[in-house]
Order: C-alpha cells, then structure tokens, then sequence
C-alpha cells in the first residue's frame, strides 16, 4: 500500500452534527416593577425555547433578557451557588436561580419573583441594606482580648469540627425571607442567616469575647421571635439548618456557656 492509501485509511470517518432538538417553547411569568414608572407591578409573560436554553433557572433569565427584553433588572455573578447573589423566589420557594433546574413540562407556568417581604429596588432586584446591617451587627470576624502580632490562634480538629454547617452560609438570605418572623419584625429580629453566623462566632474557640456576643444577642426580639417553623432549613440552598444553630443560642444562653 502507498502512502497516500495508508494516509486515506488512516483518516477518521467526519463525524455527524448532533441533530438539533426541536423547538419546545415554555411560559415563565417574571415580576416587573420599574420605580420611574408610574405602573403598578405586574408579571410579565414571556415565551423561551427550553431546548434552546441552559438548564437552569438563571439560564432562562439571562436569555429573556438578552434575547426579549433588555429592561429586566437581576443580581447574578458567580453561576455556581457560591455569590448567593441571584437568589429570588422561585415557583412559590426561596432558592437560588443558578442552582434552580428549570421544570420541563411545557405545560408548567413558571414564576419568578423577588424575594418576599423585602424592599424591590427593580424587578428581581431587593434592598438588601437592612440585611446586611443587621449581619455587621453581630461582629463576624474573630475578636481577641489581647492581640498579638505575628501570632497564629490554633485550632484543635474537635473545634474546629462545631463551625461545620455555620461557616458555608453565603448570605443569600433565602432562610431570612423565608420566615414569617422576619417578615413581621425584620428592623427588629436578626433573622435565620444572622443567628447562624452569631452562632459560627460564639462556638468558635479562639474567640475572645464569647460572652459578650451571647449578652448581645440575648434579646427578646434579636433572638427570640424565632419560633422553629423551620423554613430556614427547607429552603437553604447550602442545606444549612439555621433553625438548629438558633436553638443552640437558646441551650448556650440557658446554660451560661456555649453549647
């Protein structure tokens, strides 16, 4: 055999296109509210081509608003359920839109809103200023008595074994708007994500100033509105159980110590 047969036999067969699915068309309802409209809010109607889009949530957004209207306003970076930046209520539940699946069935009216019981800026965008305020309030870095620099604050396996599910909290506040307590008292109740982190620092052993973030938390409102419907915990996308890390302060306070 020659060198150009064995360089034809050699050759790869080309390999087929994948054929294109066919157009499946979905409705998804998006909350429109502009401020510098004098409209009401309302939802909108739009049409996307599931089989044409990403799978997931943010996907339909990003597509809606490249492809049909450029006006719908949206927070979203990181796409990885990392940022907790593109979390809205999602067909009646808290979640976060990059993590959301989009439901197949054509048959199926999605619905996208912002987060309930918060402030709209726009659209799916909330004022998450009280929020985080509120988070600031509590101190969430490490506080020492005596500081030295230079200094490393170790650490044992064991205690560092209590910060698992305190620190993955990424401040999405689906847990905080999910509960009917925040909804009614949120200038006054910390809230399910702020009590998690309250938590993550009273637990944590090279912390100085235990006692003082449990006095500074023990109040009738900051702490005790929480009444353990437990919402926190269904809709947190880290599957996080901020219900437990409050009843924790409640052991801690009870006790005189952390629990």
């Amino acid at each position: 055999m020659n060198a150009a047969a064995t360089a034809t036999a050699s050759k790869p067969a080309p390999s087929r296109a994948p054929l294109a699915k066919p157009p499946l068309y979905k409705e998804f309802q998006i909350y429109r509210w502009n401020p510098d409209s004098d409209e009401k809010p309302k939802y909108t109607s739009y049409q996307v081509d599931i089989n044409n889009c990403g799978p997931m949530m943010l996907d339909v957004l990003l597509k809606i608003k490249d492809e049909q209207d450029q006006t719908l306003s949206l927070r979203r970076s990181c796409r990885e359920g990392i940022c907790g930046s593109c979390a809205m209520n999602i067909d009646g539940t808290n979640t976060l839109a990059c993590l959301c699946k989009v439901n197949r069935d054509p048959g199926h009216v999605g619905k996208v809103a912002p987060l309930p019981h918060m402030f709209v800026v726009k659209d799916l965008v909330v004022d998450m200023s009280n929020f985080y305020a509120q988070y600031k309030s509590i101190k969430p870095y490490l506080q020492k008595k005596e500081v030295a620099k230079g200094h490393e604050y170790y650490q044992s396996k064991e205690s560092r074994a209590k910060l698992d599910g305190l620190y993955e909290c990424i401040l999405c506040a689906c847990c905080s708007t999910s509960c009917p307590s925040y909804w009614w008292n949120s200038d006054k109740y910390l809230g399910p994500a702020v009590l998690l982190a309250a938590y993550r620092w009273i637990i944590d052993s090279r912390d100085d100033m235990t006692a003082e973030r449990m006095k500074e938390v023990d109040d009738a409102y900051k702490l005790y509105r929480c009444k353990t419907i437990m919402n926190c915990a269904t809709v947190c996308p880290k599957g996080l159980n901020p219900g437990k890390a409050i009843n924790k302060i409640k052991q801690s306070l009870a006790k005189g110590s952390p629990v």
